[in-house]
C-alpha cells in the first residue's frame, strides 16, 4: 500500500446533495483489511439514503454497498486473505461476536439493519480505500474464470433477491408471484427457477425490466399500468392465487396485495426496502382471513458472511447463472462513480444496474 494518508470518497454532503470530500485513509484493526475498487456499483438504497433520507440525518457519510475490492493491506490476526486478492465485499458484514449474530440474526448485529454498516454506521465503499471488519468471516475471493463485474452482482443483487426467496419457501412446483422487477426482483424470479417453482409471476412496467423478467424464467408478465395487478393474477389462476409471493419492491399497498393472492397457507417474504413513512403499511382483514388463514409472513435482511458469499458465487462459477443481464449501463474510471449514482437516481428506462470499473497498473502484480 501506498504512503499516501487521504483519499477521495463520494458522500452525502446534505440532504439532496452528494459531492466528494478528502478523507484520511481507514486504519486497519487486526481482524479487518483495507482494500481499493476494483468495481463499484450504486443501489437505489444509496439514493434513499441521499435523496428521500430514510436513515435519517447521515451527512459527510461515504456511500456504497457493493464492491469487489483488491486488498492492499491485512491485518495481523487475519488468516485467509493477503494483499493482492481479489475479493467480493458483500453488502452487510456483521460483527460475528454479538448476541444478534449468534441468535442466527447477524444482520442486526449491535442493532436492527446495523449488519448493513456501509454508508448507514460506517463509511462506504465509495472511496479509493475501504475497511472491512472480521475479514475472515466476511469476504469471499472472486472465483477464477468469474468476472468482477459478475461477482459484484452477488454482493447484494443476488443474494437479497435469493433471501426474498428463502423467506418465500419456495419448493417445486409451486405457483409463484414475484412484485418488483428491478435487479433485486430479477434475481428473486431466478432464484424461483432454480427453486423448481412451476409458474412466476413477475409484477412490473419497464420493457427492459419485463424483457428480462422472462429472459430469466417467469411465465407471466403483470403490467400494473395495464389494471389492478391483484384482479389480473386471480383472473390467471382462475381465481385460486398462488402459493408463494416475493415481495421486491413495489409502494406502501404492496403488501396488501400480497396478501389478496395469497392462497390459504401461502408464504409471503419481504425484502423490499419500504421508504415512504407517510403511508401505513395495511393487512386486509378478510384476503387475511380474520387474521386466521395461514399465510405466513416473513421480512427480512439478507444476511452477510464469508461462506453465504461463496456458496452463491459457486452458482456462477459450476453452475454457470447468468447474472450480466442485470448490467445495463458502465463506467470507466473512479471518478465516474458520481454520474453512475446520479444516474441511478434518474432511472431511466433501459436501466437496471450501473457499474464503474476502476483499472490500476499494479492490478495483477500487487502482492
Amino acid at each position: 500500500m501506498t504512503e499516501e494518508k487521504t483519499m477521495k470518497c463520494l458522500c452525502v454532503l446534505d440532504n439532496n446533495k452528494i459531492g466528494w470530500i478528502e478523507k484520511p485513509i481507514p486504519e486497519c484493526g487486526p481482524l479487518d483489511v483495507i482494500c481499493r475498487p476494483l468495481v463499484l456499483t450504486p443501489c437505489t438504497s444509496d439514493c434513499h439514503t441521499v435523496w428521500d433520507g430514510v436513515l435519517g440525518q447521515r451527512k459527510n457519510i461515504t456511500l456504497g454497498h457493493e464492491a469487489v475490492g483488491q486488498i492492499v493491506k491485512v491485518g495481523s490476526l487475519v488468516k485467509t486473505f493477503k494483499v493482492g486478492d481479489k475479493v467480493i465485499v458483500p453488502a452487510v458484514t456483521p460483527d460475528w461476536g454479538s448476541s444478534a449474530a449468534q441468535d442466527g440474526f447477524s444482520q442486526h448485529s449491535n442493532g436492527m439493519l446495523s449488519g448493513c454498516k456501509y454508508g448507514n454506521i460506517k463509511d462506504g465503499v465509495f472511496a479509493e480505500y475501504f475497511n472491512v471488519n472480521e475479514a475472515d468471516a466476511n469476504l469471499a475471493l472472486v472465483p477464477q474464470g468469474v468476472s468482477n463485474e459478475d461477482a459484484v452482482m452477488l454482493s447484494d443483487m443476488v443474494t437479497t433477491g435469493f433471501y426474498g426467496v428463502e423467506l418465500a419457501n419456495i419448493q417445486f412446483g409451486d405457483v409463484v408471484c414475484v412484485f418488483g422487477i428491478g435487479p433485486v426482483g430479477l434475481m428473486a424470479v431466478l432464484g424461483c427457477v432454480l427453486r423448481g417453482a412451476s409458474r412466476i409471476f413477475a409484477v412490473g412496467s419497464r420493457e427492459h425490466c419485463c424483457e428480462v423478467a422472462k429472459a430469466y424464467g417467469a411465465t407471466d408478465i403483470i403490467n400494473y399500468k395495464n389494471g389492478d395487478p391483484v384482479a389480473q393474477i386471480m383472473k390467471a389462476t382462475l381465481m385460486k392465487g398462488v402459493d408463494k409471493v416475493v415481495i421486491a419492491g413495489g409502494s406502501s399497498e404492496v403488501l396488501s396485495q400480497a396478501i389478496k393472492i395469497a392462497k390459504p397457507g401461502a408464504d409471503i417474504g419481504n425484502v423490499n426496502y419500504f421508504t415512504d413513512l407517510t403511508h401505513p403499511i395495511e393487512i386486509p382483514k378478510l384476503p387475511w382471513g380474520l387474521g386466521m388463514a395461514n399465510k405466513t409472513i416473513r421480512g427480512g435482511m439478507t444476511p452477510g458472511g464469508r461462506r453465504r458469499m461463496e456458496k452463491l458465487s459457486s452458482l456462477l462459477e459450476f453452475k454457470g447463472i447468468d447474472v450480466s443481464k442485470l448490467i445495463t449501463h458502465r463506467f470507466e474510471g473512479f471518478d465516474k462513480l458520481e454520474e453512475a449514482l446520479i444516474t441511478m437516481h434518474n432511472k431511466p428506462s433501459n436501466l437496471i444496474k450501473p457499474v464503474v470499473t476502476i483499472h490500476y497498473e499494479d492490478e495483477e502484480t500487487l502482492h
